[in-house]
């Protein structure tokens, strides 16, 4: 081979770097650094185990991603959701909104860091009832209209809402939810952090947290 050949070769392994290197920079060849997965429950199909009194609707076991289990329980027109093993001892089991709601089926999406098999962080869409709804209940029967994205955070240590997104609000509601979940999930502290609202609000949508 001449020193020309060498050359030429060298400054074509040089251009492909370099080529390379410009992909990854832009995205194209870099890897999501996180994934979803995506399961669905319908309580008139998981295990149900009655309540004790009359507002106390009882709970309910679904099957999730993995293995992992939806806990589900409804009291006074509110329902409570946690994930996993421990569910039922979970500070989730015990986070709801004020006003009457719902999240007894539905599809919950798991987040994932790239490369592990356990999810860090759910988001799953819930029915909450609004300040117009309550009103038109007094004169009848009123279903909710809102509807809520909750990220709530997976853990050895516990499940517990990290934060909340209204759905119909904001045209890009999935895409702030997975921001709350892929930025603050994995560091959020249950019991002493407090969950967030990102993005807009509809009139007389009453979310816990403070909006930012």
């Amino acid at each position: 081979m001449t020193r020309n050949d060498i050359a030429e070769t060298l400054f074509a392994s040089f251009l492909l770097g370099l080529a390379v290197l410009l992909l990854l920079s832009s995205g194209v060849l870099a890897a999501e650094p996180f994934t979803s997965a995506y399961t669905s429950f319908d309580t008139a199909k998981c295990r149900h185990q009655p309540g004790s009194d009359e507002e106390d609707y009882g709970s309910w076991r679904c099957q999730g991603y993995r293995g992992l289990p939806i806990r589900l329980a409804a009291g006074d027109q509110r329902m409570f959701v946690s994930f996993g093993k421990a569910g039922a001892n979970d500070i989730a089991a015990n986070e709801t909104f004020a006003a009457f709601n719902s999240a007894d089926h539905g599809t919950v999406e798991w987040r994932l860091a790239a490369g592990q098999r356990q999810p860090f962080a759910t988001i799953l869409q819930w029915q909450v009832m609004t300040e117009a709804d309550h009103k038109a209940e007094a004169k009848g029967s009123s279903p909710a209209s809102g509807r809520v994205l909750v990220v709530t955070r997976l853990g050895k240590d516990g499940a517990c809402h990290v934060g909340y997104v209204d759905a119909r609000a904001n045209g890009d509601a999935n895409r702030l939810a997975r921001k709350i979940a892929d930025e603050q999930a994995r560091s959020f502290r249950c019991g002493q952090d407090k969950p967030v609202v990102l993005g807009a609000v509809s009139p007389g949508l009453i979310l816990p947290g403070k909006a930012r």
